[in-house]
């Protein structure tokens, strides 16, 4: 099965030729072995570029296992440029590789070589980019698929495949298993023997039970605001595992965020402009691998579709923050007091700005008000849209808030803009 991924070609293809070493890291099995060595060998193809001069070095293929010898790796690549036309140098897994970042900054001094990379597991993460290839590379990330990159490759209707990915997630194997229980169990073993031993080979978990009992308390709030001190008393009061501190918990998330497994979005004062340094919230990257941590149990649609909004969100290269809006009003009893309202995602990317309120259903008056009151308070011009799963076409009411249903949201690149 082949799934195309333009969004990711596109920056591929933009990259050629900058000088930097190309990395194309994410989460384990999002598909970046195959847009390297299949979608982007393809296009050069297609583009003329000799086959020759396309060099791909499989580090997953046990055949090809010299190549972890750093000098066996660059003779090699020395004895295939022949000329003085572009080599494009392909490598999958390359932190297996010895000593791998001296080697790509050696290979990258050669004036005709374009090096495009992929890497992932324990060895190589995004902190770890940051750290050995400052200044000289450039970080692709890539994510499970995305609702349009889904549905082509789903075998049935369009509601199949909403809720399919609402409950399997995005990760392109799944699509490859027949059945809800190969689906399930496939997850539940990628967890344990994939993300799971990656976090373990690579960090020192002093307690590895309470760490996966964190895992867990995380999948089960995501769009809960949350940090580490709340997480320390919530386990001290409820779980009796009182060996995990908010210093310890703050590491242990940022070991989820750095395999790509979770990631935290900030709360914003909207008219304050300015962040709150209190509860975050943290969403995870694949809701198939969430949902098989709680072993499929907690299934909140309103919760699911709130994470999928702000995976396209992310997905379509916004940053992405929580809104808070406190507006001043009276109680029952006509005292002044302050409320503060929420806002689910700000999403800014340059000088676009844009507000988006995930809504499960709005069945009546009362809940379309409930919905579109914090975005009526925000005051200014930029775009406020409501994302809902109601079976509704496209609607604008008089203070200009867009009314979006999810699949067409989803489906439709351009859908901030309609």
């Amino acid at each position: 099965m082949r799934i195309e991924r333009p969004v990711y070609l596109d920056k591929m293809i933009r990259s050629r030729g900058n000088g930097f070493i190309k990395i194309i890291t994410g989460l384990r099995r999002c598909g970046k072995s195959y847009l390297l060595k299949f979608i982007f060998r393809d296009y050069l193809l297609e583009e003329g570029v000799s086959a020759d001069h396309i060099i791909v070095i499989d580090l997953e293929d046990k055949r090809q296992a010299a190549f972890k010898d750093p000098d066996y790796l660059l003779d090699h690549v020395d004895n295939a440029i022949k000329d003085e036309n572009t080599y494009f140098i392909l490598i999958d897994e390359v932190q297996e590789v010895r000593d791998f970042a001296a080697v790509l900054s050696t290979l990258n001094l050669k004036p005709n070589a374009d090096l495009f990379v992929t890497g992932s597991n324990s060895k190589f993460l995004s902190s770890d980019i940051a750290t050995e290839f400052r200044g000289r590379g450039e970080d692709i990330p890539m994510r499970p698929l995305s609702f349009s990159e889904f549905l082509p490759a789903y075998n049935g209707t369009e509601n199949d495949a909403w809720l399919d990915y609402l409950t399997f997630g995005g990760l392109p194997q799944i699509l490859l298993q027949d059945g809800e229980d190969k689906k399930a169990m496939f997850l539940r073993k990628l967890y344990q023997t994939v993300y799971l031993k990656d976090i373990y080979d690579r960090h020192k978990i002093e307690f590895p039970e309470e760490f996966e009992e964190l895992v867990r308390v995380m999948a089960s709030a995501i769009g809960s605001p949350l940090n580490p001190n709340k997480l320390a008393n919530t386990f001290k009061s409820l779980k009796h595992m009182k060996g995990l501190t908010n210093k310890t918990i703050s590491t242990y998330m940022g070991y989820l965020d750095d395999a790509f497994m979770t990631e935290k979005s900030d709360r914003y004062d909207v008219k304050g402009k300015s962040y709150i340094a209190s509860l975050s919230k943290y969403y995870f990257q694949d809701l198939g691998l969430r949902n098989a941590i709680l072993s499929f149990r907690q299934n909140e649609e309103n919760h699911i579709m709130e994470n999928i909004i702000y995976n396209e969100l992310r997905y379509r290269d916004f940053l992405v923050d929580v809104g808070n809006v406190t507006i001043r009003t009276k109680d029952e009893e006509g005292k002044p007091i302050r409320l503060s309202l929420e806002v689910d995602f700000i999403a800014n990317k340059g000088s676009k700005r844009y507000y988006v309120q995930s809504a499960w259903r709005m069945p009546d008056a009362d809940k379309v008000e409930q919905e579109t009151r914090s975005l009526r308070e925000i005051g200014d011009s930029f775009k406020k849209i409501i994302v809902t799963a109601d079976n509704i076409r496209l609607r604008r009411d008089e203070s200009g808030i867009v009314t979006i249903p999810v699949i067409q949201f989803l489906k439709d690149s351009n859908s901030l803009d309609l």
